[in-house]
């Protein structure tokens, strides 16, 4: 495979570009207007009980569910019982109430009920819900916004509720992508060219970003007009199509540069560069992309759609560095190295400082291999200790919260929780889809206003409270029926806090309890419990399945079974720290006022298994370029030790590199004003330092050395699948690797034969 990419590069570079502008061109036209079709949630289980009560309260009693909540208040101070305001304010809900899309249009001027109205008197609410979808009422939500927000008359209003917190989030968004790309191009290019020491070497990782971040644009562009995209993977496009570009162009220029060096012509060179390390950013990206297609495991499109948006930006990002980068290769030729910008700062760094670079690694991986055991002691238990914090997470689920302070609709949700005694999100709702006989109704509700946590019950029969009926039924009660299906509101008592541990121990209470008919519990207290359900039914297998093949991919890299489990157990180790730190900033709050976010308690449900699946494929993408130069020297010599400290030596400010690269382009991701954003962008920023570090540089080295020649072992069957099935660095089937050798190998300065040498050949 990888000689006929070879032959094509090689032969018809030109037709290789023309058919990548073409690509361009089509992604362009497929991924236009792209964020204006995407949504804002998904994470709730589609299956869910709490999601089939939520549509039965949509389709019966729209009134229950409003999305849209106009905040209005006097412009000159005056209370919204004043004559002349309370009479605008009727008017205002009037009007609203004519708008085509709109339903269960209320208000405290309409209803007189106290809970619409601010404590202190001066705030009163409106509320309707628009119909449809999320697509179709942030169309309706564009078009009536603008006539209704600001001061009408002598009264102020202001937008807030779901569809308008979904508006301001998705425009948030699309700003901070604009921004990040702004600031994250012009840096990346500058580190590059301090890396690659030529602006034309430095603008080759940028075309292949380019390439993925727009084709993965078109392929989300396609994916919305079919099933439901999260709007929220657009900012993963951008940093994986970035990281792993770069990730993948430095370690082709590189062995390129390498086999130029060697000797061989540019067409030579790029054939034995695809053959090298084209077959590791395969391999690589295959063991990226699995990881990240465990999250279409999961129901809730806001994991599927990262899945939808990661796999295609990584597979997008291997395909250019396979196919465009050698033929730009071709193309340059020794102009790779044009314009060599470094001079302006300081001389061209020498061969001979990149030797003693090299020779800085290779002293390194020599000084751990030695002290071995001490060195995974430590650094292992550094990890466990820094991931400790996880242990006490609280999941919950996102709200307005996680947009900025100020921002119009975060403000209305913050006057409500304020000044207002109305708990919007904290009522658990209980729908009977067929009609009840009113005696058996009573009783049910009866029965669960006699939980312990509830405070009371609203039915078509009235209010219950203690286990008793409190009140008779009024004509507001006969809103609670609607073609035999029945609506009950259950309010927890004054104590328990929306999504807290009680809130959620009250839902299952009130599932356990027989009801007449068949019931649907929900509210945002039963979504969380579903959404942890559904994820805690369909983590093992997302594991499993990420276990076992990036197992199958190392195992066919190495031939090793050690080495596998190896990069599975120290890459999960390296996600601790990430963990640990996203529990002890954004769930306890140290920090917030530094990074612009508002503690909330919690952390979203479904945001650790998003980080785990990214930041462990991104680990893997590390690990495999490691471990395929350690292969390919251990194939050569049969040394293991020698083998290590070669490969860090050749892959050590490589890795460093494209690490600090990646992490800087995450960390600008990270300063999003969305919280969610943020905590995925630094989040994994740390996970991908602390592995391309701490993990790399030590733990790996260490543990290696400490298994010594086992690390290579497999038993003899598997030795001869993995000469049928396996490849080796130059591309043929795997051969066994050749014996260990007392040759010493050429060490740096200060460094013996024994450190070097594997024990067992000595």
């Amino acid at each position: 495979m990888f000689s006929a990419i070879a032959r094509l590069s090689t032969a018809r570079p030109w037709a290789v570009l023309l058919f990548a502008a073409t690509f361009l061109v089509n992604a362009l036209v497929f991924g236009s207007g792209v964020a204006d079709r995407l949504g804002n949630g998904g994470t709730d289980d589609p299956a869910a009980e709490s999601t089939e009560a939520a549509r039965l309260l949509d389709q019966h009693f729209p009134t229950s569910r409003s999305n849209l909540v106009l905040l209005v208040r006097a412009a000159d101070g005056r209370t919204v019982d004043d004559r002349t305001i309370a009479q605008q304010g009727a008017q205002l809900t009037e009007r609203l109430a004519f708008e085509p899309a709109l339903v269960g249009v209320t208000s405290y001027w309409q209803t007189g009920v106290a809970d619409l109205k601010s404590r202190d008197g001066r705030y009163a609410l409106v509320l309707a819900r628009i119909q449809g979808d999320e697509t179709a009422s942030a169309a309706v939500f564009d078009v009536i916004a603008p006539r209704y927000r600001g001061q009408t008359g002598d009264l102020v209003v202001r937008l807030g509720g779901a569809t308008a917190v979904r508006d301001q989030v998705q425009s948030t968004i699309q700003e901070d992508i604009v921004r990040s790309e702004l600031i994250a191009l012009p840096l990346t290019l500058l580190i590059l060219v301090w890396v690659f020491g030529s602006l034309v070497a430095a603008l080759l990782p940028l075309a292949v970003g380019i390439v993925a971040i727009l084709g993965t644009g078109g392929v989300l562009g396609l994916l919305s007009r079919a099933t439901d995209v999260s709007i929220f993977a657009q900012n993963l496009t951008t940093a994986l199509g970035l990281g792993l570009a770069i990730d993948y162009a430095l370690f082709i220029v590189r062995r390129f540069r390498e086999e130029q060096q060697a000797g061989a012509d540019v067409r030579a060179a790029v054939t034995r560069t695809l053959a090298t390390a084209g077959r590791t950013v395969l391999f690589s990206a295959l063991t990226v992309a699995v990881s990240l297609a465990a999250m279409l495991i999961f129901p809730m499109y806001f994991l599927r759609s990262f899945a939808y948006a990661g796999i295609s930006v990584v597979l997008l990002a291997a395909a250019a560095a396979l196919l465009l980068l050698p033929a730009l290769l071709v193309l340059l030729g020794p102009r790779v190295d044009a314009l060599d910008l470094r001079r302006l700062l300081r001389r061209r760094r020498s061969g001979t400082a990149d030797r003693v670079a090299g020779q800085r690694w290779y002293r390194l991986a020599t000084a751990v291999m030695r002290r071995a055991p001490v060195v995974t002691l430590l650094v292992a238990g550094v990890l466990v200790l820094l991931g400790l914090p996880f242990l006490r997470v609280e999941f919950g689920t996102t709200d307005d919260r996680q947009l900025p302070r100020g921002t119009e609709a975060r403000a209305v949700q913050d006057t409500i929780r304020d000044d207002f005694a109305l708990r919007p999100t904290g009522v658990i709702d209980v729908v009977l889809e067929r009609r009840t006989e009113p005696e058996a109704l009573g009783d049910y509700a009866a029965r669960l206003s006699a939980l312990p946590a509830v405070a009371q019950v609203e039915s078509p029969q009235g209010t219950y409270r203690g286990g008793a009926r409190a009140d008779a039924a009024g004509p507001a009660d006969a809103l609670r029926t609607d073609g035999g299906v029945a609506h009950l509101s259950v309010t927890p008592t004054a104590d328990i806090e929306d999504i807290s541990p009680e809130s959620q121990a009250l839902v299952r209470d009130l599932r356990s309890v027989a009801a007449p008919v068949p019931a649907r519990v929900g509210g945002q207290a039963a979504a969380l419990v579903d959404t942890r359900t559904a994820i805690g039914d369909r983590l093992p297998a997302a594991v499993a399945l990420i276990a076992a093949t990036t197992f199958l991919l190392v195992f066919l890299m190495t031939g090793s079974l050690l080495i596998p489990l190896q990069a599975l157990v120290l890459n999960a180790l390296s996600l601790t720290a990430m963990f640990g730190a996203v529990v002890w900033i954004f769930q306890d709050g140290n920090g917030a006022g530094l990074l612009g976010f508002t503690q909330t308690g919690y952390i979203e449900t479904s945001l650790p298994v998003l980080m785990f699946c990214v930041a462990f494929g991104l680990s893997m993408d590390y690990g495999v370029f490691l471990l395929s130069r350690i292969r390919e020297e251990y194939e050569r010599t049969g040394d293991n030790r020698s083998a290590i400290a070669f490969g860090i030596q050749r892959t050590g400010s490589l890795i460093t590199a494209a690490a600090v690269i990646l992490a800087l382009v995450l960390a600008i991701i990270g300063t999003s004003r969305i919280t969610n954003i943020k905590m995925l962008g630094l989040g994994v920023a740390l996970a991908v330092l602390v592995d391309a570090t701490v993990v790399r540089c030590l733990l790996v080295p260490a543990v290696m050395a400490l298994t010594g020649r086992a690390t290579w072992w497999a038993p003899s069957w598997l030795r001869r699948v993995h000469r049928r099935v396996g490849l080796r660095e130059d591309g043929l089937a795997a051969a066994p690797p050749t014996p260990p050798v007392r040759t010493p190998v050429a060490v740096a300065a200060g460094a013996d034969d024994s450190t070097l040498t594997d024990p067992v050949a000595r």
